[in-house]
């Protein structure tokens, strides 16, 4: 039901506009059922089709869904309201493990990287017209990608990994195809899947990575895309293995004109091998962002691919920013090329606090995932009285709520900032918070 909330407009972009608002500031809530077209048209004065093109619009945007004779309805998950808005704020005196951040101490200092780049712009001005990927920088990343398996293909530069994602899914799909997303996956992503008006297809997942049934169900019943976190999947920790790298091969293989997105984001913070399943389809793309390891500002990422998923994807930066500035590629390969992260010791690191975090909630009877990355994903039974409590314990968690589309609630803990002191007491405020387990896994 609409309520009080009164749509308005005379032009589709108008109508539109008007949906929007009331969905993003309230009016309009999840699940409400919009008036038929030809309803709303007959109360605005206008033409049934300037309604139909206003539905069509929010369709795309992600914001309503049409459910054919039951007509259109605001999504359950609108794309104007974003998942990060699922969180708790940490008062004074709380300590923050939510927020997904690496480490800062394990962060390489830029300045020297960055004074090197600038003294590269002084004598070689960056201008119009160069090519749009320093040549060291696609060197070096195409020689890392060479090392963990990646096949062959040209290397373009996006300004972070969701950016990359955005420009391939933008390259193949249209709006309502269907993408296959890891459940529970990042929530960013799953923003921006509705944002671009497809549709989610959740898959499930377990400490191996995306289940083969799950994503062989999904791609039989339509889905034309698929995206893979390898490693350090967010926010449960999962890393494919060599097992299901194998089993997700075989069943790409069936579907070989899946739209194929592997985003290895957890590259130089893991000691996992990367096991790609790149090449398996007819178009496949490879993302590998720097912000964890070496700091989420620099917002850059490498994507390799087919040659015709590279292509469009330059094609259209080449129509919209241009490129990604040259003066931060040739700080990043400074930093590449100094070895300025230890990936041995930032991913022992990170694994030391997962693995005795995740242990400890074992030893109290808590079943905890984080095979590898930065997070750890506790299945819980209430997932707002979980967060309530260990905010009144003093610990501010992510909601899964931030993450989830089907599977099981639970709560997900940063380890980035946890000191060996911290592990016990977290452990315990977590034991107390939780509740009995959800009967069936995150996956």
């Amino acid at each position: 039901m609409l309520g009080e909330y009164r749509i308005a407009g005379r032009r589709a972009s108008e109508i539109a506009a008007s949906i929007e608002h009331g969905v993003s500031s309230g009016g309009l809530e999840p699940g409400a059922v919009l008036p038929p077209m030809r309803e709303l048209a007959s109360r605005l004065g206008v033409n049934p089709n300037t309604v139909a093109a206003a539905y069509r619009t929010l369709r795309e945007r992600g914001v309503i869904e049409t459910a054919g004779r039951r007509g259109s309805r605001v999504r359950s998950r609108p794309a104007s309201t974003p998942r990060g808005s699922f969180g708790v704020d940490a008062p004074p005196g709380v300590r923050d493990v939510s927020a997904g951040n690496p480490d800062p101490a394990l962060l390489p200092p830029l300045r020297d990287a960055f004074a090197a780049s600038v003294r590269h712009n002084d004598e070689h001005p960056g201008l119009y017209g160069q090519a749009p990927v320093d040549e060291e920088f696609a060197r070096l990343a195409r020689a890392a990608l060479d090392a963990d398996g990646v096949p062959d293909g040209a290397v373009a530069v996006t300004s972070g990994s969701l950016d990359a994602v955005e420009r391939v899914l933008a390259a193949h799909l249209r709006p309502g195809d269907g993408v296959a997303v890891e459940d529970p996956g990042w929530g960013s992503l799953l923003d921006l899947v509705s944002s671009l008006g497809l549709r989610p297809v959740p898959v499930g997942v377990d400490d191996d990575g995306p289940l083969a049934a799950d994503v062989e169900r999904a791609l039989g019943g339509g889905a034309r895309a698929l995206i893979v976190t390898d490693r350090a999947q967010n926010p449960t920790g999962a890393a494919v293995s060599e097992d299901r790298a194998r089993s997700l091969r075989a069943v790409l293989a069936r579907f070989p004109h899946t739209l194929l997105i592997e985003d290895d984001h957890g590259h130089a913070i893991v000691d996992q091998p990367l096991h790609p399943l790149a090449g398996t389809t007819a178009h496949w793309a490879f993302v590998r962002s720097t912000a964890k390891a070496y700091g989420p500002d620099l917002r850059i990422a490498v994507l390799t691919g087919d040659a015709v998923t590279v292509d469009r994807v330059a094609g259209r930066q080449r129509l919209g920013p241009g490129w990604v500035s040259r003066l931060l590629q040739r700080a990043v390969a400074r930093l590449w090329a100094s070895g300025a992260v230890d990936a041995a010791t930032v991913a022992r690191s990170y694994g030391e606090r997962r693995d005795a975090l995740v242990q400890a909630l074992r030893e109290r009877g808590i079943e905890a995932h984080g095979r590898s990355g930065m997070n750890v994903w506790v299945p819980v039974s209430d997932e707002t009285g979980a967060v309530t409590r260990l905010l009144r314990s003093g610990w501010a968690v992510a909601p899964g709520a931030r993450f989830r589309l089907a599977a099981p609630p639970g709560v997900r803990i940063t380890v980035s900032a946890l000191a060996p002191d911290d592990i016990g007491r977290i452990a315990d405020a977590v034991a107390g918070a939780a509740g009995p387990a959800p009967s069936r896994s995150y996956g």
